[in-house]
């Protein structure tokens, strides 16, 4: 076996899988070289049943663990592995270990079921269709019969002895009976026969006696009750008083129907004798009263012979009688198949037998349907296996363009860029968290196929462009990996510097962001201010009561001071602030009319270099560190790498193509003409005139000019374009500077008269 050879990509160092047999010993390396130790089954593009059969545990998740078992159950059946290199969905037979024998029989009949042509190879559709046609015919290998492959005399004892028991499912999901359901069911059959048979012991009280035994209960707690009092009074006869009702509580009862009806059930059925004999003509028209007379006609009498009274011990004979009733039926009724107790002596063991070898026929294809899914699983390993650890153990796909790894949903299609990655994401708060802690930059955007199925959620990492552009609520196309075409909308970005001038910019970005937000909140506030006052004012002109005429002031007495508020108020302050915002003005006008142009620009780029610096800095720490891990981790996979994401591999997934080979742009807008075509014929037209742009552009070019007058005199005094005189007038402070070292010799020496 040649060693393992470990390439980068994108600065991830990763075991290279070329083959089936390079993975089988990969999956012996340590869990800290695999890329990814887990995944979870949603949102991978392949086979759902190669992943379900990949999952062992049934947890929704694939680990190393399950991965190494699928590699070395392939491998222990796999002799000749170039199907597995290949992913194909056709399986050589001669490619099947010894091992594998019993899925070689069942493939040799399948083929000789479908009655396919070449006989030396298998499928993946070939078995999946044997095993939809056995299943439909009923044949699941598990011994439970769906009432619907039976003959037909026999559907209807089925769905009866169905009825009678907990329901039980064949593999393909049907209701039916298996053996051990039959099983109860002569069991359960052969106790209800016994127990119809011990009836006549029990029902002793006459040919209504479920209805006597009932009405027996029924009047139960009173009878007792009563003998009760008579033991009680046969022991203790004072006690006899005390059954009675007290005075005070009669009184307190008057009036109130339902206290008296509470105080009458409170008292004996009948006075209590010591010798435990109800005296049926003694009974007290108590609440029960009426029921009672009822029971002495129409039970009590019959049964005991007796119309006058009721003994204790023939009471006691009478309960136990109506107790063993109960009883028989309480287990009658707990009986499964009591429901079927009228049918049950039609049903023939012949019937159930026919039953029960049907069951045992499905079970006897238990191995060769156990052998077919086998089957199926190994086609499917050798098709996706080395696809997938090309996706777990290593993840070359996700870097090389002409490639597609399993966990990409398609591509995003907005604001004029192709986005490349995606990956399924179930729940946007918790991916959302997660990806803030990183620095790339994240779309999320909510799919709605266009076939009605239902809509799902994806994060996008943005590589390329500006985040500025990508807002909530824009829409663009999406194409997943099949290319199907569906509707996206934007629904969450978490935003992150894409590139090394956003990030410079950025802080000028949020300055202007700040001052016209400031801007706006003020000149809101100050509208409403404005109409405040402006409604005050007119509220108190309106409501003032007229001024009497009052006598002539004395001239010597002074004015008197106008009142604060008002119009008079209010336009004393906008003059006020009217001459701060001119003063303001003036004074700014004026310094910068002390600067030169070099010393604007100069100022400029020492402010931009200042601003700009630290965060292009910091951006660009950002842009190295940008990796997809998180956008991984977030949709469920656990990952020993970064899977760092360079400047130069952005490319890879954010895009925008260029034009097709051949085209050509023509650089007339063909707007601009139509739009003059439409001013001409408009009487009203909106911007700048003519003369006002010419205007401004004039004072532009003069304060240009006015900034470099300087300069631009001096080269134009040396080069002996203007004459001494001008040159003299236009820059005085030059020209005696040139004359002055030419008149110092003039001056006469000292001492000379």
């Amino acid at each position: 076996m040649a060693p393992l050879v470990y390439r980068r990509y994108g600065g991830s160092l990763q075991v290279d899988l070329p083959s089936f047999d390079v993975l089988e010993e990969a999956v012996r390396i340590p869990e800290t070289q695999w890329i990814a130790t887990a995944c979870p089954l949603e949102g991978l593009s392949c086979d759902p049943r190669f992943l379900s059969l990949m999952d062992t545990d049934g947890n929704g998740r694939i680990r190393v663990a399950e991965v190494r078992s699928a590699v070395e159950w392939a491998a222990k059946r796999l002799k000749d592995r170039k199907g597995a290199d290949a992913g194909s969905p056709v399986l050589e037979l001669d490619a099947l270990t010894e091992e594998a024998r019993p899925l070689r029989s069942a493939a040799e009949t399948i083929l000789r079921t479908l009655k396919a042509p070449d006989g030396a190879r298998i499928s993946l559709e070939q078995v999946r269709a044997s095993d939809k046609a056995l299943r439909e015919t009923g044949q699941n290998g598990d011994g439970i019969v769906s009432p619907a492959h039976l003959p037909e005399p026999l559907r209807p004892l089925a769905v009866a002895i169905m009825a009678s028991f907990p329901e039980v499912k064949n593999r393909a999901g049907e209701p039916g009976i298996d053996p051990a359901m039959l099983k109860r069911f002569r069991e359960e059959r052969a106790a209800l026969f016994a127990h119809v048979e011990a009836k006549g012991a029990a029902f002793t009280l006459g040919e209504a006696s479920l209805d006597t035994a009932k009405r027996i209960r029924e009047v139960a707690p009173l009878l007792d009750t009563y003998f009760l009092q008579c033991r009680l009074v046969a022991a203790q006869p004072e006690a006899a008083a005390s059954l009675r009702l007290r005075a005070e509580r009669v009184e307190g009862a008057l009036g109130d129907t339902a206290a008296l009806g509470k105080a009458a059930g409170d008292l004996p059925i009948a006075p209590p004798e010591p010798a435990g004999v109800l005296e049926w003509a003694r009974l007290l028209r108590g609440p029960a009263y009426e029921m009672l007379e009822a029971f002495r006609k129409d039970v009590a009498g019959p049964l005991t012979g007796d119309a006058r009274r009721l003994t204790d011990p023939a009471w006691r004979e009478l309960v136990a009688k109506a107790d063993a009733v109960l009883a028989w039926q309480a287990k009658f009724d707990a009986s499964p198949v009591q429901k079927m107790a009228a049918t049950l002596p039609t049903v023939s063991d012949a019937d159930l037998d026919a039953i029960e070898a049907a069951c045992a026929a499905d079970l006897a294809l238990k191995p060769t349907l156990d052998a077919i899914v086998e089957l199926e699983r190994l086609v499917l390993y050798q098709q996706w296996l080395l696809m997938f650890a090309n996706n777990f153990i290593s993840m070359p796909n996700i870097y090389l363009p002409k490639r597609r790894a399993l966990m990409e949903k398609g591509a995003l299609i907005l604001g004029g860029r192709k986005y490349t990655l995606s990956v399924l994401t179930t729940n946007r708060a918790a991916h959302a968290a997660l990806t803030a802690q990183g620095t790339t930059c994240i779309l999320y955007v909510q799919v709605a196929p266009k076939d009605g199925a239902p809509s799902y959620e994806v994060a996008v990492p943005v590589t390329r462009g500006r985040s500025t552009d990508l807002l909530v609520g824009k829409r663009g196309i999406f194409y997943d990996v099949d290319g199907k075409e569906h509707d996206a909308t934007v629904t969450h970005v978490n935003r992150q510097p894409v590139s090394l001038w956003e990030a410079m910019t950025m802080p000028f970005t949020r300055m202007g962001t700040f001052i016209t937000s400031k801007v706006e909140s003020l000149a809101s506030a100050g509208e409403k201010t404005f109409d405040t006052t402006l409604e005050k004012g007119y509220t108190q002109a309106v409501t003032a009561p007229p001024t009497p005429a009052a006598a002539p002031a004395p001239a010597a007495a002074a004015a008197p001071a106008p009142a604060a508020g008002g119009l008079g108020g209010l336009l004393a302050a906008g003059s006020i602030a009217a001459a701060a915002l001119g003063s303001s003005f003036a004074f700014i006008v004026t310094q910068v009319k002390s600067l030169t142009l070099v010393d604007l620009i100069s100022a400029a780029t020492l402010i931009a270099i200042v601003v700009m610096a630290p965060a292009g800095l910091l951006g660009w720490l950002k842009l190295r560190r940008r990796n997809l891990a998180l956008l991984l981790e977030g949709s469920g996979w656990a990952l020993n790498d970064r899977l760092m994401l360079t400047p130069a591999l952005s490319s890879l997934v954010t895009r925008r193509p260029k034009l097709p080979k051949g085209a050509r742009v023509d650089r007339m807008d063909l707007v601009r003409p139509a739009m003059l075509k439409l001013r001409d014929e408009d009487d009203e037209t909106e911007g700048l005139s003519g003369w006002a742009r010419l205007g401004i552009t004039l004072l532009i070019l003069f304060v240009v000019l006015w900034q470099v007058r300087v300069p631009l005199l001096n080269a134009m005094c040396g080069a002996r374009w203007l004459s001494p005189d001008t040159c003299a007038t236009v820059l005085p402070s030059v020209v005696s500077n040139h004359e002055a070292p030419a008149a110092a010799p003039a001056a006469p020496p000292a001492g000379t008269k």
